[in-house]
């Protein structure tokens, strides 16, 4: 069985993550989304709200299962017995970081490959970041979430007004 992460921080999940994943998940036997609690960043959801919202984005997926996470992604790989870590690149400079953590990941773990999946051209541009930035400010983000998503948005920043 091939077991793949597609590991994120998914502060909201996109539409372009929702390509990836949906991409990802015919590659693979069994996909695994790591939300990962990224100390470096201040979320806007917390983990259980991240993971609940990609629960619901990626319910029609029967292969893919979603988990949070914090710490090294590749002792996350290898406590989820996944042999692949996916990875979505927008542009050339998300391919450096990408590739230095890639073979940092292959030499804590020779089993473990990554794979590189380019962006969609019309999700090359979108981050979560620019999504929130966008909501912050009362923009119109229904091309870049699902509905369903965008609606959480506005609810949360409703809380924060």
């Amino acid at each position: 069985m091939t077991r793949a992460i597609y590991p994120g921080s998914f502060d909201p999940i996109t539409n372009g993550h929702t390509d990836i994943i949906e991409r990802s998940a015919k590659m693979v036997d069994h996909l695994i989304i790591g939300v990962l609690t990224n100390n470096a960043k201040s979320p806007l959801f917390t983990i259980d709200e991240r993971t609940d919202m990609i629960r619901k984005v990626t319910a029609h997926l029967e292969n893919v299962t979603v988990e949070a996470f914090d710490g090294l992604l590749i002792d996350f790989a290898k406590k989820c017995e996944a042999s692949i870590i996916i990875r979505g690149l927008r542009a050339v400079t998300d391919f450096e970081y990408e590739l230095q953590m890639a073979q940092t990941n292959h030499v804590l773990s020779p089993s473990v490959d990554t794979v590189f999946l380019t962006t969609n051209l019309k999700y090359s541009y979108l981050s979560s970041s620019v999504v929130k930035e966008i909501a912050h400010f009362g923009g119109n983000v229904s091309e870049f979430v699902s509905p369903y998503i965008e609606d959480r948005i506005k609810e949360k920043l409703k809380g924060r007004a």
